[in-house]
């Protein structure tokens, strides 16, 4: 599983996802999505444009847990 720490990270920064929106220029209905963890893909383009904006790493904004063995 992947897991998106976008809310954790506009929290820390208090700024809203409308903020993010407008500083990026992705859509605010993508960053809802991402902000919810709601996607099942995101384009690398948008991943680059929020870590620029957010001035964070790649690996402060996704992170990777190892789904449970069965």
């Amino acid at each position: 599983m992947v897991k998106i720490h976008l809310s954790k990270i506009l929290g820390e920064k208090r700024w809203t996802q409308a903020d993010l929106s407008r500083k990026t220029g992705i859509r605010p209905n993508t960053i809802s999505e991402l902000y919810n963890e709601l996607v099942d893909r995101v384009s690398l383009e948008q991943l680059d444009k929020i870590c620029e904006v957010l001035e964070c790493d790649l690996n402060d904004l996704l992170e990777y847990i190892p789904n449970k063995k069965r």
